[in-house]
């Protein structure tokens, strides 16, 4: 007979002896990974691999960086058309600016850029034409006298006219560059029987300029090298001017020559409807002028060309607008910029006049600094045109011929 006491101690001994028995067992050793070099070298090569996939995907990143930026840099030397007033627009981005007359005649330009831009500018032309066709030129702000022209200027087919006339403002490549290839693409209108009974007639844009541009880039200076004959001038003037025989896309235009400014074969082209003056290199707005004295250039003959156009331009009443200029290269621009720049010329011209009559040398007009209070917004110490080669253009212009 057991006792249900003893049983229960018992248990209880038991119990308690087999938590000593536990607690009494030793610890077991922590697991010790020993080097095992396949191993090293394995993780060596996950982190070489790791390395390279970063490397790879750099790589690929300054590729995409490279392609965007030639794509920028691609899409930065398109060409931009600004549209002006009525059929006139000003191309930029082809060298110096181009001036087009775009409508149902077809489109007259005045200049051509670079040569080696032409193709850009026959694109941007023909999808202008294509734009101006389909929805009609715009009409005009200004000139209330040919506002009743629009609707006739309205064209319901939108096949591109071609390029009719090229005016040249100067001789300089970056205005004539194109005249080869865009006049190429071009045809000229005539009349009555005329393609008949010559067989190149109509093919190819008219080139237009003062005589002095095709004598310039015929017989070039020196050591250069002649225009192709396919850029040069097809139809001259040597008087004042000329006015175009026929109203083009509205409106007449009239060609203006200035003697002896920039070149001495300069000339302001006038869109009598729009109100528009190409003005050619006579007129900038980022450089001092730039004054050819090897091919005609003088200072009095820029201020002159500079009033010229102020004569022919009126001011909008109180605001900017009115008469609008077209640069050689800038922005556009109306009367009151013009006149700004003529007085900065004429400024400069009278301090380095006064300094010749002082029997200063061309190194001390430099040193003077008669451009000091204009540099900021005109001047260069590099590139094509400088501040120094501007006041030496400017010395030479003024001193004694000897």
């Amino acid at each position: 007979m057991s006792c249900p006491g003893r049983i229960h101690l018992l248990r209880s001994l038991q119990i308690r002896s087999g938590y000593r028995k536990r607690w009494s067992e030793p610890a077991r050793p922590r697991c010790i990974r020993k080097f095992d070099p396949s191993y090293a070298s394995l993780q060596n090569s996950r982190e070489h691999a790791m390395t390279q996939t970063a490397f790879k995907a750099l790589l690929v990143l300054l590729l995409l960086l490279l392609l965007g930026f030639s794509a920028f840099a691609q899409q930065t030397a398109d060409i931009g058309v600004l549209h002006v007033r009525g059929p006139i627009y000003m191309l930029v981005g082809a060298g110096g600016n181009i001036t087009v007359s775009a409508g149902p005649d077809g489109v007259l330009m005045v200049d051509s850029g670079v040569a080696q831009m032409s193709e850009k500018v026959l694109a941007a032309i023909r999808q202008l034409q294509m734009d101006v066709n389909t929805n009609g030129v715009a009409e005009w702000k200004y000139a209330a006298e040919t506002r009743s022209n629009v609707p006739r200027l309205r064209d319901t087919n939108p096949k591109p006219k071609p390029i009719r006339y090229i005016i040249n403002t100067h001789v300089h490549p970056d205005h004539t560059g194109g005249n080869e290839k865009i006049a190429a693409a071009g045809a000229t209108i005539t009349g009555g029987n005329v393609t008949g009974n010559i067989a190149d007639a109509g093919e190819g844009a008219a080139v237009i300029a003062h005589e002095n541009v095709l004598v310039r880039m015929s017989e070039p200076p020196k050591g250069q090298t002649p225009a192709p004959f396919g850029a040069l001038p097809t139809d001259t003037y040597h008087m004042d001017g000329m006015k175009l025989s026929h109203f083009m896309n509205g409106e007449g235009i009239q060609i203006i020559h200035i003697p002896n400014a920039h070149t001495d074969g300069d000339s302001l082209v006038y869109f009598r409807g729009s109100d528009v003056i190409a003005a050619g290199d006579l007129f900038v707005t980022t450089s001092y002028p730039v004054i050819d004295i090897e091919r005609g250039g003088n200072v009095q003959g820029v201020i002159d060309g500079l009033n010229r156009i102020l004569d022919l331009s009126i001011a909008e009443f109180r605001t900017e607008g009115g008469t609008m200029i077209v640069p050689g290269h800038g922005r556009l621009c109306d009367s009151a910029d013009v006149a700004y720049y003529r007085d900065m010329v004429t400024i400069i011209r009278d301090r380095i006049q006064d300094m010749i009559k002082k029997g200063m040398t061309l190194e001390q007009v430099k040193a003077a600094k008669p451009t000091r209070d204009y540099d900021p917004r005109y001047g260069a110490t590099t590139g094509f045109w400088t501040t120094d080669m501007f006041i030496e253009a400017v010395y030479k212009s003024l001193s004694p011929k000897k």
